[in-house]
Order: C-alpha cells, then sequence, then structure tokens
C-alpha cells in the first residue's frame, strides 16, 4: 500500500502502475486517479507514442492521463525488467491494454504475476473477453460494426460509427468498476485477482436493449433514423436562419404545452392528435406541420420560451463550444489542467458529485519520465531491509 500524502479521498492509499496507451487502459487509470489513488504510469523511452499522435487523436493524451505520475522504463531490457517487476510488487493493482499475447511473452501477465504477488489485482483491457474472438485484434470502429452500433446510429444501408471513443471509454470505466470490486473483496480475502474488460461486449451492452427488442417481437429493429418513435415529436427541426434544434415532447400534457409555445392551437385542440398513440399513427404530418411553423421561430426567442414552458429541447452543439458551456463552467465539470508542455487547458472532470465535490485535477499532466527519479528512490526505499 502506498504512504501518499493525504489527499481524503475515496481510493487514499491505494497504488496503481499502469503498462497503458491510447484510451482504454488510460481512462481506467484516470478514473483511479481521480479517486485519489496513487496512479504511476509506465512509458518507454521516449515516452508514449500517444502523446504525439496527430488528427482526431491528438487530445487522447491529455484528456486520459491527468493526476499520474510518470516512470520511464525499457522492460525489454534486463535492468527495466527487474525495475518493473519490483514495482509491481509495490502496487496494489496493475493495469494493461497491448496486444493479445504481449504482456504472457514479456512475463508480466497476471498467472505469472500473482505467484509472486498473490495480492495483486490485475486488469487487462482488451478486445474481446475469452472465446473465439479473443486473440483478434480490435479497435472500436471494429467492435462498433461488429455489436450493432454503426448500424443502429446510421440510415439504412449506411452504417455509421459513434463521433467518439465510446467502446475504449466504456472499457476503461468497467475496468475501473472492476478494480473497486475487487479491492473490496481483498478485504475479506487478502487475495487479488484478475480482471477483463473488452471493447466488443461493451459494445454489445449498448446494443442489448436493441436485442431484447427482436427478442420480445421477433422483427429485426430498424437503424434509428429509420425508427418508428415511440413518441409523436422527438424530433431535430430545422428554425430560421437554418438554425437547428431539438425538441420533445413525450407526453399529451407537453404537446398541448408546445402548441401553446409556438402558438398552434389548432393542433392543441385537433381531437384527432388528442393522444400520443393518435399523433405517433400520423407523425410524418404532423411532424411537417410543425416544421413549417418552426421555420418561422429563431433559435434566441424560441429557447427562452421552451426552457418557461419545461419542454425538453437541445440546441446541436459541436465540441469546441462545449469549452465556453456555462453549466460545464459553472458546475465545476470544466477546469483548468496545467499541461506537460508547460501551459494550460481545460479538463473535463468525471460526471460525479461525491459528498458535494468534483474529483478534481490535482497534479499537471505529467512530463515524460518527471517521477522516475521520486518512484524509483522511492522503491529502493521501501525494499531496503
Amino acid at each position: 500500500m502506498s504512504n501518499q500524502a493525504t489527499t481524503g479521498l475515496p481510493l487514499e492509499g491505494v497504488r496503481v502502475i499502469e503498462f497503458t496507451h491510447m484510451v482504454m487502459g488510460p481512462t481506467c487509470g484516470m478514473i483511479l486517479a481521480d479517486l485519489g489513488a496513487e496512479v504511476i504510469k509506465i512509458e518507454p523511452p521516449g515516452g508514449d507514442k500517444t502523446r504525439n499522435l496527430p488528427g482526431l487523436g491528438i487530445g487522447f493524451f491529455r484528456s486520459f492521463n491527468r493526476n499520474k505520475k510518470s516512470v520511464v522504463l525499457d522492460i525489454n531490457t534486463p535492468q527495466g525488467h527487474a525495475t518493473a517487476l519490483e514495482l509491481i510488487g509495490q502496487c496494489d493493482v496493475m493495469l494493461e491494454n497491448f496486444r493479445p499475447g504481449l504482456m504472457t511473452k514479456l512475463g508480466l501477465d497476471y498467472e505469472s504475476l500473482s505467484k509472486k504477488y498473490p495480492h495483486l489485482i490485475y486488469v487487462s483491457h482488451k478486445g474481446f473477453l475469452p472465446g473465439p474472438y479473443e486473440k483478434r485484434l480490435a479497435l472500436d470502429e471494429v467492435v462498433q460494426n461488429m455489436a450493432g452500433l454503426t448500424y443502429m446510429t446510421g440510415p439504412k444501408g449506411r452504417p455509421l460509427r459513434a463521433g467518439t471513443s465510446v467502446n475504449d471509454i466504456m472499457g476503461g470505466m468497467f475496468g475501473a468498476i472492476g478494480v473497486l470490486a475487487a479491492l473490496q473483496e481483498r478485504h475479506r480475502t487478502g487475495k487479488g485477482q484478475e480482471i477483463q474488460s473488452a471493447l466488443f461486449e461493451n459494445c454489445v451492452l449498448l446494443a442489448s436493449q436493441h436485442m431484447q427488442q427482436f427478442l420480445m417481437t421477433n422483427e429485426p429493429p430498424p437503424p434509428m433514423p429509420s425508427r418508428v418513435s415511440a413518441w409523436s415529436v422527438y424530433d431535430v427541426f430545422t428554425l430560421a436562419d437554418e438554425e437547428q434544434l431539438f425538441i420533445g415532447a413525450v407526453s399529451d400534457k407537453q404537446f398541448q404545452t408546445l402548441c401553446s409555445v409556438i402558438k398552434r392551437p389548432d393542433l392543441a385542440s385537433d381531437p384527432a392528435l388528442a393522444t400520443n398513440a393518435q399523433r405517433v399513427a400520423v407523425r410524418p404530418q404532423l411532424l411537417a406541420q410543425l416544421g413549417e411553423t418552426l421555420r418561422q421561430h429563431h433559435i434566441a426567442d424560441l429557447v427562452p420560451a421552451l426552457e418557461a414552458a419545461g419542454l425538453p429541447y437541445a440546441p446541436i452543439v459541436r465540441p469546441d463550444q462545449l469549452v465556453n458551456d456555462p453549466h460545464l463552467i459553472e458546475s465545476g465539470g470544466l477546469v483548468d489542467m496545467p499541461t506537460d508542455d508547460g501551459g494550460t487547458t481545460k479538463a473535463v472532470l468525471l460526471p460525479l458529485l461525491m459528498g458535494e465535490r468534483r474529483l478534481g485535477v490535482r497534479h499537471a499532466l505529467p512530463r515524460v519520465g518527471e517521477h522516475t527519479e521520486e518512484v524509483l528512490a522511492r522503491l529502493a526505499k521501501e525494499t531496503a531491509p
């Protein structure tokens, strides 16, 4: 167990060693770090290549590696490997997310380590849980196609991946959930265990409601753009100046309220539109009528009216616009974080409130190898007779 400085956070005293890159494993480590664990990120000489990804990967490292310590080790050398083994022995939890078989080849798999360190909780993040697919290499987009997500997201015949790394992030979350459960179990048994989290199974869970829909109806669910909505008004409308707004009216009362807000008493009083079931039956025609009216409304005027009326609505927001979102800023969910290059960026905190506090940024994003000397010096001290 760690003797790190008091944080007052739930995982204070828990030490984690992380052999990860990209998104899935780092997300798990970030969650544990935010919860107060001391997370030691092992990077190869030159640093984690995720630090220098271009394009859509440029934000990966900064997004999922806060509150960690960076130690550089070359685990392919005898000295680096021996040091890694010593460090693992001083940790409660080990995280990894490399390709199938690599950690076994290096002798850093759970079976090898558990013989020497039976207390160790070992989290392996992979593409698939054990089974016919387990040796396949997987990416978020691979499993989104395999598990029905691209089919459900895009229009019929045009599968479309979700616009973010949903399964990588979700896989890290489940890895962290497994750690919390395993720590609790270790309190009772004194023993660690191996935890496995996988992209494919994550995505199948996301699709489980549609699988159940098929099992109950014996009809394949249509993609979301082709779905038969359970509600008559639940769509994106184009307003004046080509601005777009999602509006929902999921009850008879909400439909009446919407008609009042947009001044369509004729629709509110039409007996053929009195119930949601009736409105769903004529949904295309109803949406066309509402669309014609909403075309005359400006978003700046309509949003306050919908807000005052208590109706569900949402502007179509780009990620770049979120950096100035008033709710995120005022609620404390978007905070400044010092970066590894001496600058400052905005960090999105975990979507948790614990004891009326947010789990914030405690340490700057680590520079490559910034904590190598500190951690290895402490290792020598802790292993001294």
